[in-house]
């Protein structure tokens, strides 16, 4: 399949540019995407961003070398990217649980982050409701926090961020503010170099944000809508899973780049029948 070999060639590259900087534009160009995208894609298909990948790579390859040859700390250091000694053993200690040259010592049990790769899984055997759909920019209210994606935080943070809202009457205000209609959650600002994004719990409206509240535009784009029919947060789960495993490698698009959001109607989330939306912006590829 065309996309698995693109990710495979993108992997290549990454580990023959293992110890230069981190060309994001020349990864995702070997995988014929751009780089939002590519990324984007990297992160849902594994759990782990990019820079994450090539962090844990750079921190496996430096502990082989120190086991296995007298080359210096220092040495090693600059080789995987480190500006001092002293960075590159906070690290060090982090993925492995000694310093470097500890790692040296006969016994010392150190972490291996093998190199990632791609299998062909047939799927598609379950049918995908989805739509396209062309929709203006729209204004929303809302509360938001920043939150980073190293090692899946974003991941423990926004459903503690979903239950912190309900608890304190920041949901309750969001539905007198959009009419007790949709309520969203929203995906922003995602930097992938810096491994952070931006996640609203917000609903549409077009009046000044009320006090303790933030307001931003998303912005006119082409959508491919998802359904998830189901309990939270299983159902949703499993179509986001979808989404980049079987339905962006099997057709001519991929993501935009800009905000994706969840679209929840009222009704009870953890119902059998419970229907909400996934929205994400995409462009048919070049």
């Amino acid at each position: 399949m065309e996309w698995l070999n693109r990710m495979k060639d993108a992997l290549d590259y990454m580990e023959r540019h293992m110890t230069e900087p981190v060309n994001m534009d020349e990864i995702a160009k070997t995988a014929c995407s751009s780089p939002f995208h590519f990324q984007r894609m990297f992160n849902m298909l594994t759990g782990v961003t990019i820079a994450e990948y090539i962090r844990k790579r750079r921190l496996t390859l430096a502990a082989q070398e120190l086991a296995m040859t007298p080359v210096r700390v220092l040495d090693v250091a600059l080789k995987y990217g480190y500006d001092s000694p002293e960075a590159f053993a906070k690290a060090f200690r982090k993925a492995h649980g000694i310093t470097p040259s500890a790692a040296r010592e006969p016994g010392n049990s150190l972490k291996a982050f093998p190199r990632l790769s791609f299998h062909l899984s047939l799927k598609g055997d379950k049918e995908m409701e989805y739509r396209i759909v062309q929709q203006e920019g729209f204004s929303v209210v809302g509360k938001k926090m920043e939150t980073s994606c190293r090692e899946g935080e974003n991941l423990r943070q926004i459903p503690l961020f979903w239950k912190k809202c309900n608890e304190d009457g920041t949901y309750d205000k969001l539905v007198e503010v959009g009419g007790g209609k949709d309520m969203l959650g929203i995906c922003a600002e995602v930097n992938h170099e810096q491994e952070t994004l931006s996640y609203w719990i917000a609903v549409k409206s077009e009046a000044p944000a009320p006090e303790g509240f933030s307001s931003t535009v998303i912005p006119a784009a082409t959508w491919a809508v998802f359904s998830s029919i189901g309990p939270m947060p299983n159902a949703i789960q499993s179509v986001w899973a979808r989404i980049f495993q079987e339905w962006f490698p099997g057709t001519g698009y991929e993501h935009a780049g800009g905000p994706e959001f969840e679209l929840y109607p009222p009704g009870d989330p953890s119902g059998d029948d419970y229907r909400c939306e996934v929205w994400i912006p995409v462009m048919k590829k070049s």
